[in-house]
């Protein structure tokens, strides 16, 4: 695992008040805005470019070229740190996954990252948009389907999300202000490996053991875009905690139990940071005890929503920590656009 962020950090003060100069407007009541960007627990956030310069960016296609730029900066610091700490270089990595759902590229980043890093070029590239904030627990799944049928396989997930360029400077709604407030930039890269090669590095991290995805009906509207000519506009319902706290209990329950586990024996939970709101919803339905999702909480307050990079963050918080006792379970799970869930299953 290895975390990239742009080098332009700032306290959550200092950034409510940018983004009320620029959408509100001098005079505006602020009130409801600085009650929401507090309320959001959010510390201090990452953003792509300097916070001065938001207010001069020109519409869709100038925050597109940002992305691009800033995006595959990052995306290489990233994917090389990750490949150094397993004592793997660029060449040795046979599929490339990049997942976004800030920015759109064509070429997809993972192309330009190519000659970037200097990867092979029959590597195997599978690019992902639109995911959302599922998209790291889902990338991660999705890339355990093709590892498990190569033993020798290197693969590299690799998630870009520079959320501060979709900030709609026109829209005084409340998804969008408390959007302002919640959503910071950065990325991340996870190396997974297939046993052979497992072994014949010496790796001794987490195995996926099970993956599960679920799409809940009738929820098109709880999170996503709508996307025109100003860019991405938030689309985010208050009912997202509702549809946590209905769901994902039994959805858990059920996984683990299909794999003989039960939720009280999970030693370690990697969950997405969606919010206050969700995490609270989330350890009522699963029943968690106190503690359980510090390392989430954490991030939330030190980096903010990171979208599909953020559940990736906790893993490499995870990954730092002591090791736990082998054997132990471990779950990493994410919600987002659809409205769904994916579930990972490791064991330490």
């Amino acid at each position: 695992m290895a975390p990239a962020f742009p080098a332009h950090a700032y306290d959550q003060g200092a950034l409510t008040e940018a983004f009320a100069e620029v959408v509100l407007g001098p005079g505006e009541d602020r009130r409801v805005l600085d009650r929401l960007h507090r309320a959001t627990g959010v510390q201090r956030r990452h953003l792509a470019m300097p916070m001065e310069k938001y207010a001069g960016l020109a519409g869709f296609g100038a925050a597109n070229d940002v992305f691009i730029d800033v995006g595959t900066r990052l995306g290489a610091e990233a994917v090389g740190a990750a490949l150094a700490a397993v004592g793997l270089g660029p060449s040795d990595v046979d599929v490339l996954m990049t997942t976004t759902v800030t920015g759109v590229a064509a070429p997809t980043l993972d192309a330009r990252l190519v000659p970037v890093l200097g990867l092979r070029p029959d590597v195997r590239r599978v690019p992902l948009f639109g995911l959302g904030c599922v998209a790291g627990a889902a990338g991660v799944a999705r890339l355990h389907d093709l590892v498990a049928g190569d033993p020798d396989v290197v693969a590299v997930l690799l998630s870009v999300e520079l959320c501060s360029l979709t900030v709609q400077r026109d829209d005084t709604s409340m998804a969008n202000l408390v959007a302002s407030g919640l959503f910071g930039d950065g990325a991340a890269a996870v190396v997974l490996v297939g046993d052979r090669r497992a072994a014949q590095l010496g790796i001794d991290g987490p195995t996926v053991v099970a993956t599960r995805s679920r799409l809940y009906p009738d929820t098109e509207r709880v999170m996503g875009w709508d996307i025109g000519g100003s860019g991405f506009r938030i689309v985010l319902a208050a009912s997202v905690a509702d549809v946590v706290e209905e769901h994902l209990g039994q959805d858990v329950t059920t996984f683990l139990g299909d794999h003989d586990v039960k939720v009280d024996e999970v030693e370690t939970w990697v969950a997405h940071p969606g919010g206050p709101k969700v995490l609270h919803a989330m350890s009522r339905t699963l029943g968690l005890g106190p503690g359980a999702l510090d390392r989430t909480w954490r991030s939330l307050e030190q980096v903010g929503n990171l979208s599909s990079a953020s559940v990736l963050h906790v893993l490499a918080a995870a990954l730092a920590e002591p090791r736990p006792v082998p054997g132990s379970p471990a779950v990493m799970l994410a919600m987002g656009p659809g409205f769904c869930s994916e579930l990972v299953l490791l064991r330490w």
